[in-house]
């Protein structure tokens, strides 16, 4: 199984460790994880080494609900949701997108990219910010905003102003047993190719550049990650106790099947 891309998270963990103090007594930090997907989905979380499991690594989340999840104040890792999932079929994967090994509870385990994904890594000390961003760097399946609250228009991240997935070229769509399209595979992820995953020869910001996949995705999804090395990096930081994380928030989306 092709895990999901590290780049965006690499460069979130060594942003955080510059900015980390030692020596603090953990408290509690709170995701509401809302859906307005007109449809149900199963958010996902994966921690970073060292972090705990946060909401048993997934749930499901019905159209119109909001999930509070507790995570420590020093947690570091990535939040995003699954889609088309049956866990009563012995098929696998039991999802259409996200899919972490077929389980409902991922424990820990890294979902099956392409998929929209959260990352954060937070920060104990109150006067120091937290870190997260949207990264698209392995791919799309859904919209997702991120804001603090209370809200600040600086500790926002948007949704997108166009659904990726109705634009999506042949050769990066995922498509369901109907035929549809469900998620959209960034260039890296489809073609393996060290100028697409900024790897190798390619592995720095001066030799990796946006392409033509990557600027669909950065048009379609201005405050994201379109790939590894996006310039300037589309990080938020912001010192919270809340999060709130939407999916769907401008129902792009509609479309996709249940």
């Amino acid at each position: 199984m092709k895990q999901l891309s590290l780049s965006a998270t690499s460069l979130l963990t060594l942003l955080t460790w510059h900015f980390m103090l030692s020596g603090h007594a953990g408290q509690a930090c709170t995701f509401l994880i809302h859906n307005k997907c007109p449809f149900p989905i199963w958010p996902a979380t994966a921690s970073n080494a060292g972090h705990p499991v946060i909401a048993d690594g997934g749930f499901y989340l019905p159209s119109g609900q909001t999930r509070r999840v507790t995570a420590p104040d020093t947690w570091n890792g990535r939040i995003w949701a699954r889609t088309g999932c049956n866990f009563a079929s012995s098929s696998k994967p039991a999802c259409q997108t996200g899919d972490c090994e077929g389980r409902l509870a991922c424990s820990g385990s890294i979902g099956l990219p392409p998929a929209t994904l959260v990352e954060v890594s937070l920060q104990p000390d109150k006067s120091k910010p937290s870190f997260y961003d949207v990264s698209l760097v392995d791919g799309y399946n859904l919209p997702v905003s991120v804001s603090a609250k209370p809200f600040a228009s600086n500790c926002s991240i948007t949704g997108c102003l166009k659904n990726l997935n109705s634009l999506c070229p042949s050769e990066l769509q995922v498509l369901n047993a109907s035929g549809q399209v469900v998620a959209c595979k960034s260039a890296c992820l489809a073609f393996d190719l060290d100028v697409f995953c900024c790897r190798n020869a390619y592995g720095s910001p001066e030799k990796c550049k946006s392409n033509m996949y990557s600027d669909m995705f950065k048009d379609a999804c201005p405050s994201y990650f379109s790939y590894a090395f996006d310039t300037p990096p589309p990080l938020v930081r912001c010192t919270s106790q809340v999060y709130v994380i939407t999916f769907c928030p401008s129902r792009w989306g509609d479309h996709m099947p249940i």
